[in-house]
Order: structure tokens, then sequence, then C-alpha cells
């Protein structure tokens, strides 16, 4: 049994480990918050079993990063550590932390608040200013992100007083905007955050300081880690001090004298959680005076006075009164539940998404199923279980369409992935993120035609397809809303411009699947007219180099579809261009050789130095390895220029390659 009980401790601890770096390093988890939680319980529970079992490594012995270091980032050694707290999972757990405080110290208060998830970072102010915020990091070490702090609104530059004080807060992404931020991302075809908490972490690491800005993150402050010039009793004065120096502090505190009180308190947390606009995933219980802190001491991982009892996902019954579907943006046709409307933490939920086929059948969903329903995390609902023995026979089993319901096209789902997906161009519930793409730059490289004027040229009835583009008049644009007379023209030039584009442009601006603008280029060398690329059989373009049977197959059936050729003939018919400018290589001094880019050169932008390598014969690469040639390297160049050097693989700088290239 022992021997059981070990193989199981040594899996929960690889499992955990794998988790933590899925949530905090990647901002990608996999599980559940509440998962995870309960991984650590029990593995908490087979160390208490076993004590011979636990090592040093155990995650209930060190302090789990909340982010690796990035090198991008300067290191902060911090003055006071960033520990976490121990977590508990009922009301006895947090009943026998009330008993031992009362037995280590004399008639104890006691304060609960709110346990905000989000970011922990540390502020420190120097006479007053804000000089410097850091990630938690190992609770020792983190990451210097004051960058990107100095946009948070909400974190005050200048202090009321002239003092010297270290504070640590929770950054969070409030509701509507991680909701607004996963609908543009979506619009985009890149993957979705998986909840605020790590779509705020993954905005304070931004190497880029305006992207964070635009994210409209906040924060609360929970403790003054340190304070020489002014001394306080108790927790609670001093969280009303920060209030009073220009701090926004945790929106729920409470004082309690008992354990009764503080369960009431942690309910009233509990019964309005689903009504905030940000995340909580539990409740935070503190002694409130701080000689007695100290008194009580700590661990080397969590402090002995405080608990965070973490709220378990609230399931609710109700009945799935139908599955239907919708197309999204980049084409995903995503299987949506029809719930009979149910109160879960706080909000009526009335449909869910069921994510895909596959999530249906392993659920076992059938229409008209009893289920069982939560909010991941407190913020998207989910079906979490099926209560098969309260069928009655009624119950229809649900099939996902082969045609897209939108437009009738095919709806394809390739080979590893999950997704069915629209396979028209112009399919109207694609049309949006369609335009996008075919306007941005690497496609036909339309200015003046972003997500905000795409969106205005809808929302008017302007285009109804991509080739409406270029039908645009200028009285159709000057009477829109903040379209002058000036920038309708601009828009108008643009439009017109881009007809001269190459071919390699509007290969990638039709958006086919796994095809991108290095392959629309590999394509463009190979086919002197799109008629050409449109008429090549799939053994033909299989034999090109790099262009594989994905791509091939992929290609053969856009341009079969019978929305594409309406496409391409309107296009025709407005005087788009149809051939190859490509030069055959006259001079391939770079064939044979792959060149790796990384940092910031003088005066080449990453696209012309990959066309001049790509004009001589040369390969591009996005990755470093022992078949690389060259790497050329510009300032800021990082872990590729690491890597390249481990490998002893030359690396270049731009004057080196200008004179390779003269």
């Amino acid at each position: 049994m022992s021997k059981k009980i070990k193989e199981r401790y040594d899996e929960l601890k690889k499992q955990i480990a794998y988790h933590a770096n899925k949530y905090y390093n990647e901002d990608a988890p996999e599980i559940s918050d509440f998962e995870y939680d309960m991984l650590m319980l029990e593995l908490r529970n087979i160390e208490l079993q076993n004590p011979e079992f636990v090592t040093n490594d155990s995650p209930t012995q060190v302090i789990v990063a909340s982010g690796a270091p990035d090198k991008h980032f300067s290191e902060v050694r911090h003055e006071i550590p960033m520990q976490s707290l121990q977590d508990v999972f009922n009301t006895a757990d947090v009943v026998g932390f009330v008993e031992r405080i009362e037995k280590e110290v004399q008639n104890p208060s006691y304060v609960v608040e709110a346990k905000i998830d989000g970011l922990s970072v540390t502020l420190e102010y120097v006479k007053g200013k804000f000089v410097r915020g850091s990630t938690r990091g190992d609770g020792l070490v983190g990451e210097d992100v004051t960058i990107n702090l100095n946009t948070i609104k909400s974190i005050p530059k200048i202090l009321k007083d002239e003092i010297d004080i270290i504070v640590r807060g929770e950054v969070y992404l409030p509701r509507a905007f991680f909701e607004k931020i996963n609908e543009e991302r979506e619009v985009m075809g890149e993957k979705l955050f998986a909840n605020p908490r790590n779509a705020a972490a993954g905005s304070l690491r931004q190497l880029n300081p305006e992207i964070t800005a635009q994210r409209n993150l906040d924060i609360f402050i929970f403790n003054i880690q340190k304070s020489d010039s002014v001394k306080f009793a108790s927790h609670y004065e001093s969280l009303k001090f920060a209030e009073e120096q220009g701090f926004k502090i945790s929106p729920y505190l409470k004082r309690c004298s008992n354990v009764e009180e503080v369960l009431d308190s942690i309910n009233e947390i509990s019964e309005v959680r689903g009504d905030l606009e940000f995340d909580i995933d539990g409740a935070v219980v503190k002694v409130d005076n701080l000689a007695q802190r100290e008194e009580i001491g700590t661990t080397t991982k969590v402090p002995k006075w405080a608990v965070a009892y973490k709220y378990p996902p609230e399931k609710k019954e109700t009945i799935l009164k139908d599955i239907v579907v919708q197309v999204g943006r980049t084409g995903a046709i995503t299987p949506v539940a029809i719930l009979e409307p149910i109160r879960v933490a706080g909000s009526v939920i009335s449909k869910t998404t069921l994510h895909n086929e596959d999530f249906i059948k392993e659920k076992g969903l059938k229409i008209g199923d009893h289920v069982l329903i939560q909010k991941a995390g407190d913020v998207i609902p989910e079906v979490c279980d099926v209560l098969v023995d309260k069928r009655d026979g009624s119950e229809k089993d649900f099939e996902m369409p082969r045609t897209c319901p939108v437009c009738g096209s095919e709806a394809a789902r390739e080979d590893g992935e999950a997704v069915i997906r629209c396979t028209g161009i112009e399919c109207p519930a694609m049309l949006f993120r369609n335009i996008v793409h075919f306007a941005s730059r690497d496609a036909m490289d339309i200015e003046g035609l972003g997500p905000a004027m795409v969106e205005m040229l809808l929302n008017n009835n302007l285009v109804k397809n991509i080739a409406d583009i270029y039908e645009l008049k200028f009285d159709d644009l000057v009477t829109l809303e903040r379209m002058g007379e000036k920038s309708a023209n601009n828009l108008l030039s643009a439009i017109e411009k881009s007809k001269e584009n190459p071919l390699e442009n509007l290969i990638n601006a039709f958006g086919i699947r796994h095809i991108g603008l290095k392959s629309a280029k590999i394509l463009a060398k190979n086919y002197k007219t799109l008629d050409e690329l449109m008429n090549a059989t799939y053994v033909e373009l299989c034999t090109i180099n790099e262009i594989g049977a994905t791509m091939a197959e992929s290609l053969i059936k856009f341009f079969e579809s019978e929305q594409t050729k309406d496409l391409i003939k309107k296009l025709r018919n407005l005087g788009l261009n149809f051939e190859s400018n490509v030069q055959t290589i006259e001079d391939n001094r770079f064939e044979g050789m792959t060149f790796v880019l990384t940092g910031t050169l003088p005066t080449l932008s990453r696209n012309e130095a990959s066309e001049i390598i790509e004009s001589f014969g040369g390969k591009v690469s996005s990755s470093v390895s022992k078949k690389t040639t060259y790497v050329l390297a510009g300032e800021d160049a990082g872990s590729k220029l690491d890597k390249a050097l481990s490998l002893n693989i030359n690396v270049i700088d731009e004057d080196t390659f200008k004179k390779m290239v003269d």
C-alpha cells in the first residue's frame, strides 16, 4: 500500500509542477483553480500521513513562482519577502485556525478581506513618489515592471505625504475588459486568455507598455510591507492610512472579534462575489494586531497568522433545452447550450458554450438532459456533469452540422483540431475578420483600413464582401463619423494603390488556412499568375519545396469553393494585379544557407533583411538549430543569440551582412 501511495505522491508533485508552470509562466492554465487546489490538498494530506515522503522540492515546502523572471526585465530582490498564504477549503479549517490563534495570543481580533484573483506586485515610494514596482516572482526575487505599472491609472504616482513606503497589491483585469480583449483576440485568430487573472499577468509582463496601457488594468492594495516613518498598531489601521494616501484598498474589509463574525464575513463575500466587476477566488482571514503577528510568526513559505479560504465552485442543476451552433468571426462553428435559466454565483445563466463536438461526446450530452452548471473561475459558466439517472427516454442526440449554417459552405474539421470551421471566404459571419486580414500590412497593406474603420463600414452597410472595398466612393466615406475629406481621400488612395501589390500579397490576403506570407512568396515564385496557381494540381503543389500535403490540400479546397471563384472574378474585374513580379534568381550566393534574425537592426527592418536573403536564394527561419548558417543579430537580441553562441553558429551584425550582400 505504501508503494502505491508513494507513486501517487510522486505523480502529484509532477502534475502540480506542470500545471504551476502553465498557470504562472505561460499564462495558459489547462485546469481550473479549484482542480489545482484539490491536487495540492491531496498532496498535503499524503505528507501529513507520511512525513518521510516530504522533500525540500515539494510544492508544500517552496514558494511557487508567480512568473519565472523574464530576462527582458531587471531582477528585483524584495526587501520584504512576498509570501503566499495557507489555503483552507472548509469552515472547519477556518474554525481550527481561529482556535489555534486564540491559544497563542490573548484577545485577538481579525480582518476578513476579499481575495482578489490577480497578479501580486510590490510598489515602492521614496518621499511620496512612485519609484519602482515589481512582480512577486519566487517571493524573494521578482521582475522590475515599473514602466508597465505606470500605465495603471489607479496607482498614485505621488502620495499625499512625502513618505518612504513599500506596499503590496493585486493587479487585476475587470471582467468587462477581459471579455472585450478576448473578443478582439478571437477576431484576429489569436489564442484566447483562459481567465482575467492570466490576461492580467500577460498584460503586465508585456515588453511594449503601450499594449499594457490598452488593457485597462487596475489594482487593489492589501498590505503595507514597510513604512519607517509611520507606525501602525493594526492591519486595518494601516490600510485606512493607505487609502488616505491615494491607494485603492481591498473593497471588502471587515474587522471581526470572534469565529462567528469571521464565518459571517466569509459568507457575505460569497453572496456578492458574482456581482463584482472583478474576480475573487476566496476570502483572506488575518490577525489584525501587528504585534500579535510578530509573536505568532511565519514559516519559510507562509505566515502563521493568516489563511485563505477558497470558495468551492457553486453547482446548480438545470435542463439542457437545446443545442444550437454559432459561427464566430474566425469561422469556428461552436455548439451552444440553451439552458433553463438558473442563478449561479450571482448571475442568471441561460446559455453557455459547449466548445466543440468532442466535448459533447466526452460528456455524453443529449438535448433534454438534466445537467449541473458551474462557473469556471467564477466567471465562465460551463456544463460540468450530466445527471444520467434522471433521463426518461425523451432525450435526443446532437450532431454538428457539416455545412455552415450562415452561408452554406462546407464545414471542415482538419486533422489535429477539435474545431469545425466554415470554409467560405464570403461568409457574412466571418466578413469582419476576413476584411481586417485582407487589408493588413502583410496582405494588401491598405493604410487606414483597420478594425475600427472596417467595423464602421459594416455597420453602415457600405461593404458586404471583400470586393466591395474597391467600390467605395468618396461620398460614402466622407459622411462617416470622424471621417473628413482628407481622411476619405487618403483611404481611397491607399485602396487604389493596393491593386498594384505583388501576387504574394494577394495570396496571403485571402487568408487561406495554413498559408501565410512566407508560403505565399514561395507560391508566387513558382506560379507566374493567380490563374496558374488556381489550376495547379495537388501532386504539383506537393513537389514544391516547403509546400507540404496539408498546405496543398488547403489550397485545392480553397480554389474549388464557389465563393472563392466569385470573389476572384470580382477582383479581376476591379483591376487587381494577378501576376507575379518575382524575378528569377540570377545571383544565388545564399543558396543552401539558413539565416535567423533577432533583435533590432540599425537600418533594416526584419522584412527588408528577409527579402534580401531570399532574393539571393537563402532561407529565413524563426528558430536557431544546428542547421542554421548565420544569426543576424541587432540590438536587444534575445534567447536566439544565446542559443547561437552555445551551438557555435556564426553571429553577424548588419554591417557584416551588408558586406556579404555588396
